[in-house]
């Protein structure tokens, strides 16, 4: 178990928010939190049953990943990263892990294989045109979206059938990142 948690070292949290969360905790910008409220946001981004067992990671202000919990079933979560416009706890399965940290290395994913994310807090830290954003301007389309869950990795086709706009309606399934190797549903859940 401790490979995946040294492949998530690698991926979203270190590339799309370490910068962001280490400057914050320089500046003094609040108490970090413990690792309980750590371990509670994380487990708030999957349903209860999925959460219970996932294994829990944080970056901690030296942009290092450490594992708050081990889980047991696959899953890997992550709290809210505070420097974030809003809030953005996730929870993923091994091959959604996979997926980004193929995007995190700008290197392809693997074709077809499919990964499954939660996002039940929401998130409201995202381009839907550009994968590797790192903060809102005109040209971007920056999104905020409720809670969701999001599908990685299916082939291309898959997408096809889901709308594709630069500024989508977040209350029905999009594609985030079209016509990029990172494309991914985006499904609201109620």
């Amino acid at each position: 178990m401790q490979e995946p948690n040294k492949v998530v070292c690698g991926m979203i949290m270190i590339a799309s928010f370490s910068l962001l969360t280490v400057n914050a905790m320089a500046a003094g910008a609040k108490k970090p939190p413990t690792d309980k409220q750590l371990i509670a946001s994380a487990m708030s981004a999957a349903p209860a049953k999925v959460a219970k067992g996932s294994t829990v990671v944080a970056m901690e202000a030296d942009g290092k990943m450490r594992t708050l919990r081990q889980g047991t079933n696959g899953f890997t979560c992550m709290p809210d990263n505070p420097a974030t416009p809003g809030p953005d706890p996730m929870c993923m399965d091994k091959n959604a892990m996979e997926w980004a940290h193929a995007w995190i290395g700008h290197k392809p994913p693997t074709a077809g294989k499919v990964g499954f994310m939660y996002m039940l807090s929401g998130g409201t830290d995202a381009s839907n045109t550009d994968p590797y954003a790192a903060k809102p301007d005109a040209k971007n389309n920056w999104i905020k979206t409720g809670p969701h869950v999001m599908i990685v990795g299916a082939d291309a086709s898959f997408y096809d059938m889901y709308p594709k706009s630069a500024k989508p309606d977040t209350s029905v399934p999009y594609v985030m990142w079209a016509g990029t190797p990172y494309q991914h549903l985006m499904a609201p859940v109620k």
